[in-house]
């Protein structure tokens, strides 16, 4: 471990991932169009909209939010899980069971 990891508590330290150019903006794609469908069911209901109108917007972002964590947990599984793995690193596999409870919430 290097000075520079040492001045900072475990519980502070955070992993990192590089993405590819391709990666990151699919990523940041999806979440601008999440956010704009957010900020339309706002206005929706600053305008007053009727009920299952909003339902349906929201429900339209929860679908979205879900096709971005499938989309994000395939490229974790392809590229962290798996090399992680090849390297002998089987703690990813204990994260990975930790984590997909979490995800079918």
């Amino acid at each position: 471990m290097n000075d520079k990891n040492r001045a900072v508590p475990d519980c502070c330290r955070h992993k990192t991932k590089e993405r590819s150019e391709k990666e990151y903006k699919d990523l940041l794609n999806r979440l601008s169009r999440i956010e704009g469908q957010v900020r339309g069911v706002r206005s929706m209901l600053e305008n007053n909209a009727y009920c299952t109108d909003i339902l349906v917007q929201v429900s339209a972002v929860n679908a979205a939010l879900n096709s971005f964590n499938k989309v994000l947990l395939a490229n974790h599984l392809q590229t962290c899980v798996t090399e992680d793995i090849r390297a002998g690193h089987e703690e990813s596999m204990d994260e990975l069971i930790h984590l997909l409870p979490k995800l079918m919430k």
